[in-house]
């Protein structure tokens, strides 16, 4: 999926919302544990329930290869029955060198037909540059996250007084586009938000840490919103883990329309769409 068709379809659903598949055996309803492949199952549910309201998901990775064969057999099964119409993103945060990437990327943008891949940047540009050779791909770099362990790098400051994550941003830039690179931006730190778009104007920002982790949806837009809307909010466990009763899916559809209508308020206000509800 490219540029234009994601914000295609931004507009088209009046929806930016990421739904993060983070999937863990232990969590979901006990009576999935029945089916062959519960996993699976569970997924299945949520994405019937929630795609009318969301334009992407994002597996994390850690969930699916914890289980083995298994577990990638489900992960795959899931990225085949998402809908054409939204955007994949393998939360697999890879940041390896050279040809140790060319074949992550093979895994991920091949075998398993992500749109998309986060990526840690800390080895520099042959870490990241096998990915963005991969035409209609994304590489989602790791740049301003919202876990307490940010402080230890994240905010080190340069000779000139500037942040890690800043430079992070404006040297990626180098590598690839518009086109086939975004960032990670926490939403749980507003203020550096707005710092970064200052840094990158026309990249989407995929911004986790929205529900669960705190972060507020008006704040995120107020700082991060480009003229192509330019963001996707993911939530996760306040989504698929809304019920842990056979109404988990429901439940599930709810929440997910619950924040689909609080951004179409969003992209009514700013002028994106014409008409509400």
């Amino acid at each position: 999926m490219n540029k234009k068709q994601l914000v295609e379809q931004i507009i088209k659903k009046k929806s930016f919302l990421c739904v993060g598949l983070d999937t863990d055996i232990e969590k979901i309803p006990s009576h999935l544990l029945t089916y062959e492949d519960p996993i699976f199952e569970f997924n299945k549910q949520i994405i019937d329930a929630t795609s009318p309201f969301c334009i992407a998901y994002k597996p994390n990775i850690a969930f699916y290869e914890s289980l083995g064969i298994q577990g990638w057999m489900s992960l795959k099964k899931t990225i085949e029955y998402i809908p054409k119409n939204c955007f994949t993103i393998a939360d697999a945060k890879r940041g390896d060198i050279g040809n140790t990437s060319k074949y992550y990327a093979k895994t991920f943008f091949e075998w398993l037909s992500f749109d998309a891949i986060t990526l840690s940047p800390y080895m520099g540009e042959d870490s990241i540059s096998p990915y963005l050779n991969w035409k209609g791909k994304w590489s989602i770099v790791l740049a301003l996250t919202s876990n307490a362990g940010a402080m230890d790098f994240q905010f080190i400051m340069d000779e000139n007084q500037k942040p890690l994550y800043q430079r992070v941003i404006e040297k990626t830039q180098q590598w690839g586009t518009e086109e086939n690179l975004m960032f990670v931006i926490g939403a749980t730190r507003s203020e550096e938000i707005a710092e970064a778009r200052k840094r990158a104007k026309n990249h989407f920002f995929l911004i986790p840490g929205y529900g669960a982790q705190g972060g507020s949806l008006q704040d995120v837009c107020s700082y991060a919103l480009n003229e192509e809307v330019g963001i996707l909010v993911n939530s996760s466990r306040g989504i698929i883990y809304a019920s842990s009763q056979k109404d988990f899916a429901l439940r599930a559809g709810e929440e997910a329309q619950k924040i689909q209508k609080e951004m179409e308020q969003i992209l009514f206000d700013k002028g994106f769409v014409n008409h509400l509800f």
